[in-house]
């Protein structure tokens, strides 16, 4: 009998404990995989969600709150700063590129921002447009591929804005929010045409709807004249030392702060990683549990297979057939258990990855294999023929003629 038949009529022979035991290890595994993947885009995010846009200027209050509205466009800005902000930063020197950003609207729950279209030459080069051209009078609209994959949504197309983060259609909430009827009318009033659908971006821009700075200002009939307004401004320096001395003049204005957009962002994913650590805790835990179910399946098995193991020995079976036919049952259900926990993880992050994009902006590689997932595939396997190792052993070094009795 071959060493693989031998372990498969092994672990077939118990097939409820066997199935236990591979489940315990795949759901670890497939958490595992979930996690790695979430962490990853997370850094992916961190690294790329903002461009070169080292400054950025808005409205008094959190730093994270207007870093996570300017680029990753979560959450409700922090508020609005006059148009002369803007107006004042184009003309420095220290600043290579500016973009004044009008947002607080939403399109069937994704986010409507208003930018000049340069924006996109300067953030992500000469990337061509999936579909359309970009948008050059009020009321045009460029469309994340995100939304147009999600939605639908195809070049032509027209549609009518919310106010707020709100999802069309739900007036109730909308009024909770503070919507007035005037300014429900006003966004009814306005119709947005698609021109263009943007290339996947592979960044938070990819569920956001584009158009003109001025967008909020015909919408909003009260911005007019000098009273007109901007969420946040963009800033693309030309140095660290521009940078720091464009943060420093603009941080004394009462009206707006200055923040460093790289410093924000670390503090956000600082806060995300002390959340992981907790759930690292439990993944542990759960990791613990699988070997060992893995220890009492195979120590429940070993009054079992004191006849088959002392018979081997007695008909000349070499060491390392018997030993391995002890702990082989162990490490093959360690396997499969492994093989379907990566598969699992990778599909329920397949399906999940659009919903997770939607809530958080985190776009997630789901085929890719990063280096943690292998050092996961070692660290299973070896938890696995540790965990065989103690029942193998407690056989192994009983008499085989003893074990033919018994």
């Amino acid at each position: 009998m071959s060493l693989p038949h031998l372990l498969w009529r092994n672990m077939m022979h118990r097939k409820t404990l066997s199935l236990l035991t591979v489940c315990s290890v795949a759901l670890t595994v497939a958490l595992l995989v979930f996690l790695i993947l979430c962490s990853q885009g997370v850094e992916q995010g961190a690294e790329k969600g903002y461009g070169p846009f080292e400054l950025t200027v808005g409205a008094q209050g959190s730093s994270t709150q207007l870093a996570l509205n300017t680029y990753y466009h979560v959450g409700t800005p922090t508020g609005n700063i006059p148009y002369e902000v803007f107006a004042q930063l184009e003309k420095e020197e220290q600043a290579e590129a500016v973009y004044a950003m009008t947002t607080g609207d939403n399109y069937n729950g994704y986010p409507i921002v208003g930018v000049d279209a340069k924006y996109f030459l300067t953030r992500y080069g000469d990337k061509k447009l999936e579909a359309g051209t970009v948008y050059l009078r009020t009321g045009e609209a460029v469309v994340g591929s995100h939304i147009a994959r999600t939605l639908g949504v195809k070049v032509g197309d027209t549609f009518r804005g919310g106010h707020g983060l709100l999802h069309e259609g739900e007036p109730a909430e909308e009024e909770e929010a503070g919507e007035s009827h005037e300014e429900h009318e006003a966004h009814a009033g306005f119709l947005y045409t698609v021109v263009g659908i943007l290339p996947p971006l592979h960044t938070p821009d990819d569920r956001a709807v584009f158009t003109t700075v001025d967008y909020a200002w015909a919408v909003h009939h009260s911005q007019q004249g000098e009273h007109k307004d901007v969420t946040s401004v963009l800033v693309k320096p030309r140095s660290l030392l521009g940078a720091q001395t464009l943060k420093t003049k603009y941080d004394k204005l009462g009206n707006a702060q200055a923040i460093y957009t790289s410093k924000a962002v670390a503090d956000v994913v600082n806060v995300v990683d002390k959340g992981s650590q907790v759930i690292r805790i439990v993944t542990m835990l759960c990791i613990v549990l699988a070997a060992i179910s893995i220890l009492l399946s195979l120590t429940s098995a070993v009054n079992e297979r004191k006849k088959d193991v002392g018979l081997l020995r007695l008909i000349g079976k070499s060491r390392t057939f018997v030993w391995l036919s002890l702990i082989g049952e162990g490490l093959l259900l360690t396997l499969i258990g492994l093989l379907l926990g990566l598969a699992a993880g990778h599909a329920g992050s397949y399906a999940g990855r659009d919903a997770l994009f939607d809530f958080s902006g985190i776009a997630l590689d789901v085929w890719r294999l990063p280096g943690e997932e292998w050092l996961l595939m070692l660290g299973t396997l070896v938890i696995g023929a540790l965990a065989s190792l103690w029942p193998a052993m407690k056989i192994y070094r009983v008499d085989p003629l003893q074990l033919f009795r018994s």
